[in-house]
């Protein structure tokens, strides 16, 4: 059976699970509660059987409330005063198109079923004459069953609410994580197209092996920052495809050689225990983190010497330093400043910014400036025993 308020054509099995709920309830009201009301009242056998044959029929009715819920209620509300064996379908078909359809049917429907109160006390009823108590209690029925039915409603609409909103906040968070990630390879990749680039624009008539060489480079470095953008592009287009390699500890080697290749002095000092056994978010952490600081320096102080020193044991954390002079500018590896053939490169002052928030959600912080020795970038993971 199909279901338009939730657009599927068959029903969970917690649906179905409420359906019976829904039936048993009203089926049971109507056992339990005809007693008082048929006691005293004037119908014969073979009426008393036929209302309690539609009854039951009004109770098997209430499968439908998902398809029809307001063209239910609405007949169950007009045949509810008719015979008290309709009472409970009609709470429950009462409740759910309040707790289903929007604010202005749930005020017609209200409408619909209390206005006739004003009527019957419009009559004078007798304080002490049973079908008073009955019809009063009636309605004070279907004014719970409203408002059952708007509480359900409201809780509903908060939560959608609140899920939508941590969607967004998921979908931001997603969406910055890309750009993090876009700036850290892109910048890298390209800074050094760069750095080649403005070699062969300072020396066109050099060695044509070097000529060669540094073209070559500037192809190969082309070609990688269009794979890494094709990545980046793919995790766009199917975020749940996330198995994307991401970078280790041990990927630090093959970007300190590139950055040599690129013209950059750089003295590594590792003293890192067991390496292959760091946590894989603090190694991608200090990945990050030398490209960025490689990148920098590559921009802003391209002649100036970078010493990299890595330290790190389980218990103690992972620890990332880089140390570099001011470029012939004047320039830190982090900051203002130009010389060589990285000038010009242009920069959006993000990079740090992007490093503290990774450091930060991996647990642990990052510090750069100025000290006696030049520009220090530093940053220190936890690596947990």
């Amino acid at each position: 059976m199909r279901s338009t308020g939730e657009g599927r054509d068959r029903r969970t099995r917690r649906e179905w699970a409420a359906d019976i709920g829904a039936f048993l309830f009203a089926a049971c009201f109507l056992v339990l509660t005809s007693d008082r009301v048929v006691i005293g009242a004037e119908l014969s056998e073979r009426a008393l059987l036929l209302e309690q044959v539609a009854g039951a029929g009004a109770c098997a009715a209430l499968f439908l409330r998902r398809r029809w819920p307001v063209q239910l209620a609405v007949v169950l509300l007009v045949l509810g005063p008719v015979g008290h064996f309709f009472t409970g379908a009609c709470l429950v078909a009462l409740f759910t198109a309040v707790s289903r359809r929007g604010p202005r049917v749930a005020k017609w429907l209200a409408v619909m079923a209390l206005a006739p109160v004003l009527l019957f006390l419009a009559d004078g009823p007798e304080s002490g004459d049973p079908r008073t108590e009955s019809a009063l209690t009636y309605f004070t029925l279907l004014a719970c069953a409203i408002g059952w039915g708007l509480y359900v409603r409201a809780r509903r609409t908060a939560s959608s609410e609140r899920a939508e909103r941590a969607a967004a906040e998921a979908r931001r968070e997603a969406r910055e994580d890309i750009a993090r990630e876009m700036h850290d390879v892109l910048a890298h990749r390209l800074s050094l197209l760069s750095v080649h680039a403005g070699a062969l624009e300072f020396n066109p008539s050099g060695d044509p092996v070097q000529v060669r060489r540094t073209a070559g480079v500037i192809r190969e470095s082309a070609h990688q920052a269009l794979e890494d953008l094709r990545e980046i592009i793919g995790v766009l287009r199917s975020p749940e495809e996330t198995d994307r390699p991401q970078p280790v500890l041990a990927d630090l080697e093959h970007l300190v050689a590139e950055s040599r290749d690129g013209g950059l002095r750089v003295t590594v000092r590792e003293e890192v225990a067991d390496a292959e056994a760091a946590p894989p978010v603090a190694g991608r952490t200090v990945y990050r983190v030398v490209q960025e600081g490689l990148t920098n320096v590559r921009k802003h102080a391209p002649d100036a010497p970078v010493t990299l020193t890595v330290r790190g044991a389980r218990g103690e954390g992972l620890s990332v330093e880089l140390r570099n002079p001011a470029g012939p500018g004047g320039g830190p590896g982090g900051s203002g400043g130009s010389g060589g053939s990285g000038a010009g490169i242009p920069g959006a002052g993000q990079g740090l910014i992007g490093l503290a928030e990774r450091a930060s959600l991996a647990g642990g912080r990052l510090e750069h400036g100025w000290d006696g020795d030049g520009f220090r970038l530093y940053a220190w993971l936890p690596w947990p025993d």
